[in-house]
């Protein structure tokens, strides 16, 4: 046998590593298009409002003697309120009455007013140099595809 040392083997470890990258790549460019909408509506509303009418009743009256005043009363709708005078012989004469009635009057007011709403065009359109990436085609409005 020779006398002949070996030589150690040397074996190379390799390892690979992904490196990962990202970059922005523009496919498409999209335009949105809004349209406000008028239109002209006329409101028919129902108002109301409250009416006195005061109607002056001549009475000339005299209230019996010991007995009180007369005071405030209603009648239905009508309130009436004494006016009352004091007359020499100390007697009380009701001269008038103030009869005040209330009513709701009810009429329709017209009032023109204007409405508006709004309307979303999306047109997609490919990015210059992408060729094969989004289309041409102008999308549906209300579905944008970003």
């Amino acid at each position: 046998m020779s006398s002949e040392v070996e030589a150690p083997v040397v074996v190379p470890v390799i390892e690979e590593r992904a490196v990962v990258s990202r970059e922005v790549v523009e496919t498409a460019r999209v335009r949105l298009t809004k349209t406000v909408h008028e239109r002209e509506e006329v409101l028919n509303l129902p108002l109301q409002h409250e009416e006195v009418q005061v109607e002056r009743v001549p009475v000339n009256q005299f209230v019996a003697d010991g007995a009180a005043p007369p005071g405030v009363r209603h009648q239905g709708d009508t309130t009436v309120i004494p006016v009352l005078r004091e007359v020499i012989v100390t007697r009380l004469l009701v001269v008038e009455e103030i009869h005040v009635t209330k009513r709701t009057v009810t009429a329709t007011h017209t009032e023109p007013i204007t409405l508006r709403h709004e309307e979303l065009t999306v047109d997609r359109h490919p990015a210059p140099g992408a060729a094969g990436h989004g289309s041409a085609e102008a999308a549906p409005a209300g579905t944008p595809h970003l």
